[in-house]
């Protein structure tokens, strides 16, 4: 049985998102768990997650949020930002997610750079050659 759909198509924060992910060297898209996935051979970006509570209970849904794979040395630092989440079933992967309602303004150079680095840390090595432009 597939995944629910769990994204609007006309929300204009996956439209910036999207245009983001897929500036990106051989990026392309394909929903994956019913939620907007970034590939560059592997998947480097998600859009929208959820976290597991704390205590039991529901799932806790970010769905307007980017799931991006971190690097380990920037993980606890990014972790003491309220804005980041933990991701289900991605989260032991070494994947943060970044709640975009989380905060008035939405830093779309910080979106940027998160999304840049964790291009670099699965995609192959042509492709970040070819982003560096050599």
């Amino acid at each position: 049985m597939p995944h629910p759909i769990m994204f609007c198509e006309d929300d204009p924060v996956l439209a910036t998102v999207r245009a983001m992910a897929l500036a990106f060297p051989d990026a392309y898209e394909k929903v994956s768990h019913g939620r907007p996935a970034f590939f560059a051979t592997k998947m480097f970006a998600m859009y929208g997650g959820s976290a597991k509570p704390e205590t039991k209970g529901d799932y806790i849904s970010y769905p307007q949020s980017v799931m991006v794979k971190v690097d380990d040395s920037e993980r606890l630092a990014l972790q003491q930002d309220a804005r980041f989440f933990y991701p289900a079933y991605l989260g032991p992967s070494g994947w943060l997610g970044l709640d975009l309602t989380a905060a008035k303004d939405i830093d779309w150079d910080e979106v940027g750079e998160l999304i840049d680095a964790s291009f670099r840390i699965v995609a192959p090595a042509k492709l970040i050659r070819q982003l560096d432009g050599g």
